[in-house]
């Protein structure tokens, strides 16, 4: 691949997915986009790029940007936002809305699911030992092929024993052979959808939380700021917003502001302009 296949690469990549490819990353570019060559009969990345200029269909296109995106998850990931979800957010709700009981949930890069049936199991286990709650969690992700697993619920032994407790493999999970499916009751309380963070996703509606982790340190600066801005229009006014561990609004947006003690958490700046003024 020759730095000028590269660079038409890097562009595309950037126009479709909002993904960032630094000039050193020309062998992930390589290593991920040959086996997708080969399918297509080629020898090798140059010739997939050949053929993209030429006028590739759109599926094709989707696959290469798939192809780069990525997609690694687990169950419980970091701990600590599912931590403050459950002993911060949740009781939160519990004392503003005690009386609707109603909760929509934004998983922003669901991947292959386990962020948001993380998020299922806790409201589960939450309605248990409190009021159940009328929730909606929505999942979205770029990938056509990551949401069809998502949707599935099976995974294999390594991936449960990723952040998954044993007690809830055993309550919320069933065995097929040498994998495990999450239990239709946890299933059904998630919807998935495809969604690309650069595309207007105002009519997916208000939520009263985002979880938005681990996707925007792929972003340019300006790209941050604009899905930032956008999703704090789509936020209830005293809803939460979820970055990852690597990630700030800080030098970013002023639409949010951290959540004091609570690393990851952040609220709507009118929230904490409101609470100034009471």
């Amino acid at each position: 691949m020759t730095p000028e296949e590269f660079s038409y690469l890097a562009d595309f990549l950037k126009k479709e997915s909002g993904l960032i490819v630094s000039e050193n990353k020309g062998y992930l570019i390589e290593s991920r986009l040959l086996p997708i060559a080969r399918e297509q009969g080629l020898d090798d990345v140059s010739g997939l790029v050949k053929k993209m200029r030429s006028g590739a269909p759109k599926a094709l296109l989707d696959e290469v940007t798939e192809a780069m995106t990525t997609n690694e998850s687990f169950f419980f990931r970091d701990k600590t936002p599912f931590t403050i979800f459950e002993e911060t957010v949740l009781p939160k709700f519990q004392e503003t809305r005690g009386a609707s009981r109603k909760l929509r949930i934004w998983c922003a890069a669901a991947s292959t699911g386990q962020e948001p049936y993380s998020i299922a199991m806790i409201l589960k286990e939450w309605a248990e030992k409190n009021s159940a709650w009328n929730s909606e969690i929505v999942g979205t992700d770029l990938s056509t092929d990551v949401l069809r697993r998502a949707k599935l619920g099976q995974y294999t032994q390594f991936e449960v024993q990723r952040g998954l407790p044993v007690q809830m493999l055993m309550k919320y999970f069933k065995q097929e052979g040498n994998d495990w499916e999450v239990a239709s009751e946890i299933r059904s309380m998630v919807q998935y959808r495809k969604l690309n963070l650069l595309d207007n996703f105002s009519s997916l509606g208000k939520f009263d939380v985002i979880f938005c982790r681990n996707v925007l340190i792929y972003f340019d600066q300006p790209t941050k700021a604009e899905i930032l801005e956008r999703m704090s229009q789509m936020l209830a006014p005293d809803g939460y917003l979820f970055l990852g561990a690597a990630e700030t609004v800080i030098g970013i947006t002023d639409s949010f502001k951290p959540q004091a003690g609570q690393r990851g958490l952040y609220v709507p700046a009118a929230q904490l302009k409101g609470a100034a003024v009471a």
